[in-house]
C-alpha cells in the first residue's frame, strides 16, 4: 500500500510539473516532463493536436512566449493505474485558469478546462506520453 501511494505521488508531482512550467515559462522543465519520439501527443487547451515531441515542445514554446501572467489551480485530481500498479497513469483534474487579459490592461480572465494525461514510468521518472485539455463551457456559453 505504502508503494502505491509513493508512486501516486510521484505521478502527481510529475503532473503538477506541466502547469508550473506553462506559468513559469520553463522550456526546460517542460522538455524534461515529456517522452521523447513520435509517439507523443498534447491537445493544448483550445487546440488542435500536436504530434510528436518536438512538435510539442514547439508548441509549448509558442504558448508560453505570447502568455502573460497565468495561473493554474488544479481540482478534481483524480490518479488511475492499473491493478498490476504498471508503468502508466492516467491523470485527470480541473484546471482553473486565471490569466492576463492583455499585456496593456491591469485585468485579468479566467476559464476552465478538463484535462487527461497519460504518464508513463520510465528510469528518469515519470514522462507525459499525451495531455488533452478541453475548454468547460459556462452557462453564459450556454445563453448565447
Amino acid at each position: 500500500m505504502a508503494d502505491g501511494v509513493a508512486a501516486e505521488a510521484t505521478v502527481l508531482a510529475a503532473h503538477q510539473g506541466l502547469y508550473d512550467a506553462i506559468e513559469a515559462g520553463d522550456l526546460d522543465l517542460m522538455r524534461s516532463l515529456w517522452l521523447p519520439g513520435e509517439a507523443t501527443v498534447c491537445v493544448p487547451f483550445g487546440g488542435e493536436p500536436v504530434r510528436g515531441t518536438a512538435a510539442v515542445l514547439r508548441a509549448w514554446a509558442v504558448i508560453m512566449a505570447n502568455t502573460g501572467y497565468i495561473q493554474f489551480i488544479l481540482t478534481d485530481v483524480a490518479v488511475s493505474r492499473s491493478a498490476d500498479g504498471g508503468g502508466t497513469a492516467v491523470v485527470s483534474c480541473t484546471e482553473n485558469v486565471l490569466s492576463e487579459a492583455s499585456p496593456a490592461a491591469d485585468s485579468f480572465i479566467g476559464g476552465r478546462a478538463v484535462a487527461s494525461s497519460v504518464l508513463v514510468r520510465t528510469a528518469g521518472g515519470w514522462r507525459f506520453w499525451t495531455h488533452h485539455s478541453s475548454p468547460v463551457g459556462t452557462s453564459e456559453d450556454d445563453d448565447r
